[in-house]
């Protein structure tokens, strides 16, 4: 979903050292609570396929508009959680950076658009959830509210920040982004049926693996009735 595929240089020094201060605290935040609070060793296990996942759906990107790909990251913060999720988005976007998809100067800013989205998600999911919306519902529109979210946020920070060497005013970028945005959130509409299609599958699979689903809800995703 949202990823910035703007080259090396492209953000004015402020920006980066901007978006990479609040990057990094960001995934600060995260490791201390980690730490402190302990992880279960089945999160570790959705965090590590998770990271693997979303890497490898990461690099099928579609060269339309500078670059469009779903990333799961609404997926892995359904599943994983926000902290995890978080911890996620750096590694995916590391290796991705790697193998040039993505600038490393540009690391601080797709960590918080992702980051933000699988926050985003698993906040959603886990208040649709004890609102008593059946599975595939609640992870549907989870996925898409943070993956809308993250598209959005990608907008404001391509603005916020400018694009060295670029001749358009600052408002004729925001219209640019604002269709890059748009597109955006098409493929999120997409990515969240599908984020939606795979937690009720899990859900009536393994239900342990689904934060937040109570008995009814495991019992509603297999098709038995309470």
């Amino acid at each position: 979903m949202a990823h910035i595929h703007l080259g090396e240089g492209s953000f004015p020094l402020w920006a980066l050292v901007l978006w990479s201060v609040l990057g990094i605290g960001l995934l600060g935040v995260a490791t201390y609570r980690v730490r402190k609070n302990g992880i279960k060793t089945s999160q570790v296990a959705l965090a590590g396929i998770g990271a693997a996942a979303s890497f490898a759906v990461f690099q099928l990107n579609l060269p339309v508009w500078g670059g469009i790909h779903m990333n799961l990251t609404g997926l892995v913060g359904i599943l994983a959680g926000p902290l995890l999720g978080a911890v996620i988005a750096l590694v995916v976007n590391v290796f991705s950076a790697a193998l040039g998809h993505g600038a490393v100067g540009l690391l601080g800013a797709n960590v918080l658009v992702n980051a933000t989205e699988a926050i985003i998600a698993y906040y959603a999911f886990r208040t649709l959830m004890r609102t008593d919306w059946d599975v595939f519902p609640a992870s549907a529109s989870a996925a898409t509210l943070g993956l809308s979210a993250g598209a959005v946020l990608m907008g404001v920070i391509i603005v916020v920040s400018g694009v060295n060497g670029s001749a358009l005013p600052r408002s004729d970028l925001a219209i640019a982004v604002a269709g890059m945005v748009g597109l955006n959130l098409g493929v999120a509409v997409v990515e969240g049926l599908l984020t939606g299609f795979i937690v009720q599958f899990l859900a009536s699979i393994r239900p342990d693996l689904v934060p937040g689903v109570t008995r009814t809800e495991r019992e509603t995703a297999d098709g038995v009735s309470a």
